[in-house]
């Protein structure tokens, strides 16, 4: 027999990135291609204590059932967590425990997208959003971005015409964008919220990948950081978290803080899709923020991060000259380019991509990135997995597929 699919599918197309990882079997092959971190770099001692002190301490609330809201330990930690972020007034019941932040994508999706709503997301912005919304039935809106984030004044006008039923941004270091959103746009960003009663969702997965030493280096607070200077703007913000990309995506655990009403539907929703996120999961995570090994993690993940973006970008203004453009990354885990054509050199992502696979390097093109309007010439390049005699290596074979 022919199976019936829902509807809803025919929004949606499996995700470019995954079709790209088929091709990368080949021998020898130095791929950019990936948006995940090192796990070279995991803490595994640190994640072992931590799976031993959440067996020896709470045994059975680490293998039983969980609340739907989240594991009591891991939200209180968290509460703390993003205190120590500088979001003032987050506590336990503020936030809800996801399977990785995807999961409270999807849940955004299911509680607020009904067919035919209009979001507004960056162009570009991360792909498995595009996906989840369409997947819900979303018209999506691009709005076009910098190397300072999203352009606030296109962005206004966008929500003057369209009235989306949200807002989608990644403020720091986008993927794949790498963007960082400046001060001043967070502030109007906050004020347009109130200003026209918009809901803005800030995922903020990277945020804590800066590869800045000092204060001033480092990328300006959150939106939910920020919120307290817009008052009104705090009821219109829902925030996005994650430890996969700063202790291990395997654990699967993320958090959203949001309204209280929001927060209940999303929960409710949650009930359908999983019941809970893995208690034992969440137990590990708890136990790990306790101990205090977090700060000693980053540091180290970013001292990394931050010498192989800066060995990539300059290997790829020495290898590929102005044949490439893009903007160097203050943190995160990929550099967002662009293909000029100068001298004649190729100017299509993708059919790059097929030449550099040849040469043995992957990287991602740019286009799937965008909902609409895709500039075919970006690409994507991730730093994280690589070391750097190999990014060296592979921006040189880079050059030669040009």
């Amino acid at each position: 027999m022919s199976l019936q699919f829902a509807d809803r599918l025919n929004n949606v197309e499996t995700s470019a990135i995954r079709e790209l990882f088929k091709l990368l079997g080949k021998p020898g092959i130095i791929s950019f291609a990936g948006g995940f971190p090192d796990s070279a770099m995991f803490d595994v001692d640190g994640i072992r204590a931590a799976v031993n002190a959440a067996l020896t301490e709470e045994a059975g609330g680490a293998l039983q059932y969980g609340a739907t809201e989240g594991y009591g330990p891991l939200r209180e930690q968290l509460a703390a967590f993003m205190t120590g972020k500088g979001c003032t007034a987050v506590a336990p019941e503020n936030l809800i425990v996801t399977t990785g932040s995807q999961q409270a994508l999807d849940l955004l999706g299911k509680t607020l997208i009904s067919p035919g709503d209009k979001v507004i997301v960056e162009g570009p912005t991360f792909l498995a959003t595009i996906q989840c919304f369409r997947l819900y039935g979303a018209e999506l809106i691009s709005a076009p971005i910098d190397g300072n984030g999203v352009k606030t004044d296109e962005l206004e006008k966008l929500i003057v015409e369209h009235k989306p039923k949200f807002v989608y941004l990644i403020p720091t270091f986008g993927n794949p964008s790498g963007a960082m959103l400046s001060l001043a746009r967070r502030k109007a960003v906050l004020e347009m919220a109130v200003r026209h009663q918009t809901l803005f969702v800030e995922d903020d997965p990277y945020g804590d990948l800066y590869f800045g030493q000092t204060a001033d280096d480092r990328p300006p607070p959150s939106l939910l950081a920020m919120s307290p200077l817009v008052p009104g703007s705090r009821e219109l913000l829902a925030h996005c978290g994650s430890l996969s990309k700063v202790l291990s995506p395997g654990l699967r655990v993320g958090w959203m803080i949001a309204p209280a009403d929001l927060l209940a539907k999303a929960t409710m929703c949650k009930q359908f899709s999983d019941a809970h996120t893995s208690t034992f999961a969440q137990a590990t995570a708890a136990q790990y923020l306790k101990a205090s090994r977090m700060p000693g993690t980053l540091a180290h993940v970013r001292r990394v991060y931050a010498e192989r973006a800066q060995v990539m970008c300059d290997a790829l203004r020495g290898e590929l000259g102005d044949a490439i453009e893009f903007v160097q990354p203050q943190g995160g885990l990929f550099v967002w380019a662009r293909l000029t054509g100068a001298g004649g050199k190729v100017s299509d992502g993708a059919v790059f991509a097929k030449s550099a696979i040849d040469k043995g390097v992957a990287f991602v093109p740019g286009a799937p990135f965008y909902c609409a309007h895709p500039d075919h010439a970006t690409l994507r390049l991730s730093f994280a997995t690589v070391g750097v005699e190999k990014i060296v290596e592979g921006v040189g074979r880079l050059g030669s597929a040009l």
